[in-house]
């Protein structure tokens, strides 16, 4: 084939106006977006609220062993007025102390920014640990059910 004779390939310029994406194409990307955040988001956000019932569940497990600690220690649980920040300070009054028995005082703290409850003598157990969800009332289902030890 004799390059001559070849049909001429042009390649075709781009111009600026014919650039891009046109209004229709980018409502169809919207709106498909918008689709797929409709349907993950509530999942998503499901996930998130029983990550926090789970974290709560876990938190006041170890607030329930660091209670078998300081009873251990001291030869008796915290009072209620004493209350669960006698795992992170010493309180008055107890000649045996080997705390602190939490790290952190932020661990007195339920995910939802609410200090957990402490109940002695409980009404489950000897003591109880728990936290009334995130509607912060007793009761409730869901992400506002109470989580207890």
């Amino acid at each position: 084939m004799n390059p001559s004779n070849a049909p001429s390939r042009k390649l075709r310029a781009v111009r600026p106006a014919e650039a891009g994406f046109t209004l229709l194409e980018l409502l169809v990307v919207l709106a498909i977006l918008g689709l797929l955040a409709a349907v993950v988001a509530p999942r998503v956000i499901g996930y998130l609220g029983s990550s926090r019932s789970q974290a709560a569940e876990i938190q006041i497990k170890n607030i329930a062993s660091s209670l078998e600690l300081f009873r251990i220690d001291a030869g008796r649980y915290p009072t209620e007025q004493e209350g669960l920040a006698a795992l992170v300070k010493a309180p008055p009054g107890v000649p045996i102390w080997n705390g602190p028995y939490l790290s952190d005082p932020e661990a007195l703290t339920d995910p939802w920014g609410k200090p957990y409850r402490y109940r002695v003598p409980g009404q489950q157990r000897e003591v109880d640990v728990f936290s009334f969800g995130s509607d912060g009332a007793q009761g409730g289902s869901g992400e506002g059910k109470d989580v207890t030890n």
